[in-house]
Formats: structure tokens, sequence, C-alpha cells
């Protein structure tokens, strides 16, 4: 074991971010785009949208709108009161943790115009820094052992209203602040818009969402004084600036609301996330430059005396892909989610269980979220 072998540690928190493949010279600002960036923003919110397999772009018209299609915050049904949610789920053992936190709110006496602040951290923390564990006579010095977080974060402000001469249809824009960070060795900030449509005819709802319409800019910065030394005398490369671009990509989705009984309701949905970055291991569909990957949710309610939905069973499918088996058999493979909720009073409780593993492993994560709006 050499002295500089931890900075392969560091190395790979650089190159999970696509920073290190950024750069085309040993100083120097780059720009890169890769085929995945800001990729905790496709994570979804909600135990809701878990349960029923992130197929939530037509669906969503509470404050969760915010995050899956703004224009689902001015859509009918929406609660005319201030809304906040709020989730929390664990993945990978508990290694790393998602947060998120919405609120809601209209802005004008006729509740057509709608106003949404979310927020969304994943990070794993207390990662051992040994960049100075082991001491230039190579005796290990474990009292120079730090931690450091890695942090993903982002805002989406949101702003939804319904357009006065079409009937049914709801427009929205999120304008998203995204930063991220890998303790004190590197961060990044970056800027980007969503743009989005509903629209409600009976019930039968049609949505579409621009993520990232212009390119989200995420400008990296490094402290290099944190690690020149062992990444020069390893032979990696000492990065300086980069520009990562999150390129645009479509959502679709449409819901439909079944009556089934006096006191019970059905709904389904079904979205995709369309890639324009060429083919996506894994993808079921590809089109021209373009990767398909579809979901699928239905949601069952029960009515109280009042004809207010009250109890709730969920399932879904997502992460549909295309995959080899155990035998190296090619197989589709589905990824499936259920869950149930409870409204009280003005209290929603939402619960998931999801599935982020492959067809060989038992990989689930549990799910859970707050609702309530402020009467």
């Amino acid at each position: 074991m050499t002295r500089y072998f931890p900075i392969g540690i560091l190395c790979f928190l650089f190159g999970s971010f696509s920073l290190v493949s950024a750069q085309t010279g040993e100083t120097g600002s780059t720009t890169n785009t890769p085929k995945y960036s800001n990729e905790f923003l496709r994570i979804g919110v909600g135990a809701r949208a878990f349960g029923m397999g992130n197929a939530q772009v037509a669906a969503a018209n509470d404050v969760t709108a915010g995050y899956w299609n703004p224009a689902g915050l001015a859509s009918p049904g929406t609660v005319p009161y201030p809304e906040v949610s709020l989730m929390h789920a664990s993945y990978f053992a508990g290694i790393a943790d998602y947060s998120y936190i919405g609120f809601t709110m209209p802005v004008d006496s006729a509740s057509d115009k709608y106003f949404g602040v979310s927020v969304i951290r994943m990070g794993i923390d207390d990662i051992p820094n040994t960049l100075q564990l082991i001491d230039p006579d190579g005796s290990f010095n474990y009292s120079r052992v730090t931690s450091f977080s890695e942090t993903q974060l982002a805002a989406l402000v949101s702003y939804a209203w319904q357009p006065v001469l079409i009937e049914g249809l709801n427009l929205g824009f999120n304008v998203k602040i995204i930063y991220r960070g890998v303790g004190r060795f590197a961060n990044a900030w970056g800027f980007g818009v969503d743009l989005g449509a509903r629209y409600q005819r009976g019930p039968l709802s049609l949505a579409a969402v621009l993520t990232d319409a212009t390119h989200t800019y995420n400008a990296w910065t490094f402290n290099t004084e944190t690690f020149a030394e062992e990444f020069a005398a390893t032979g990696n490369i000492v990065p300086t600036s980069s520009v990562e671009l999150t390129r645009p990509a479509l959502r679709v989705g449409l819901a439909y609301d079944i009556s089934l009984a006096r006191k019970a309701k059905l709904l389904l949905a079904l979205d995709s996330d369309v890639y324009f970055d060429g083919r996506r291991p894994g993808s079921v569909a590809f089109i021209g430059n373009a990767s398909v990957d579809p979901r699928l949710g239905a949601e069952f309610a029960l009515l109280n005396q009042q004809y207010r939905k009250v109890a709730f069973l969920r399932g879904g499918v997502y992460n549909i892909q295309n995959i080899l088996d155990s035998e190296g058999n090619p197989v589709t493979g589905l990824f499936p989610t259920i869950g149930v909720g409870v409204v009280l009073r003005n209290f929603t409780l939402d619960y998931a269980l999801a599935n982020i593993g492959n067809l060989s492993e038992n990989l689930h994560t549990h799910i859970v979220s707050l609702k309530f709006h402020i009467q």
C-alpha cells in the first residue's frame, strides 16, 4: 500500500460527477455535456408518486406538482390553500439520505395562479478522508482521518396559471438553482429552467414537461490545495474549473380517472421520459436519437360521505429496462412499487415500498411523506 493510495477514493468521487473526464489539459476550464447529469433530480418526490411507479406528470395536482410538472399546481382539483409536503427516504442500507420539502399557495383570489418552492437534498455524510492517513515513514496515523460529505441540493421555484382562452389548459415553469459539493475539495452551482403544460378534459389529463429547457449550466470550481500534491504524485490531472451541461429531456404523461362506484375511484397513469442523447443502456425503446423510459401507475381511492378521497391503495412499475437475467439471457425487467395513503382532516400520510435493485436482488427502500394544507 503506497502513501497516496487513498487518493483513489477522491478520484472515484470526482469521476462519478464526470469531472475528471471533462478536462482536456492539465489546467484550464472546459465544458462537458455528459449523458447523465444532475440525476438526483430524476429520483422523484412524494410517497404517492413512488407507490404509483412515479407516473405523475399528468396525475400530480398537489404541492408535489412543483417537481413533477409545475403546470399541475394550477390544475382543477388543486387545494386552494397553502400546502406543505415533507418526504424522507434512505438508500443503500442508509448510506445515502434523500429528503424533500415543498410549499405552494395561490397568489390570487380566483385561485388560478400558484406559486411554489421545492427543495431536494441527496447526500452521503461522514465519508472518511484518508488522504493524510499514512505518515511519511509509512505508518498509519488514524488521528489524521477526518470526514466530509457529498451533497446534491436543488431549489425549484415554480409558477403556474390557467390561461383564460383555453379551458382545461394549465401552464407552468420552474427556475432551478442547484448546488453540488464534495466536501472542501470541489463544488458546483447550477441554473436551469423547466417548462410544463397540462390539459384536462373530463376524466382524461394530458401533460408534458421540457426539463432543462435551455440546458442547465453547472459551474464547477476546485479547491486544489486540498488534494493537488496527492493528484500530482499519482499522475492524476489536477483540475481547475469545469462547466457541466445538463441536456434537455421531455417528460410526457396521461392520466385517466374512472368512477367505479359512488364511493370509489380508480386513477390510471402512464408516463415516459424521453432523452435525446442517443441510446441509453437498458432502454426498452429507441427512436431516432431518443431513448424512452416508460412508467405505469394506478391509484384506487375510497371516498367519504362528502365524496372526498380519504384512503388509497397504489401500485406501479418503473425502471422498465432491457437487462440480462442470471443466465445471461435478455429479459425485460419490471421494478414494482406499492403504496398506501390515508387522509386525516387536513393531513395526508403516504407510504410506499419501491424496488431500487435488479431482478436478482431484494433492494427496496421505504418512503414516507406527509402533506398538509393550511385552511
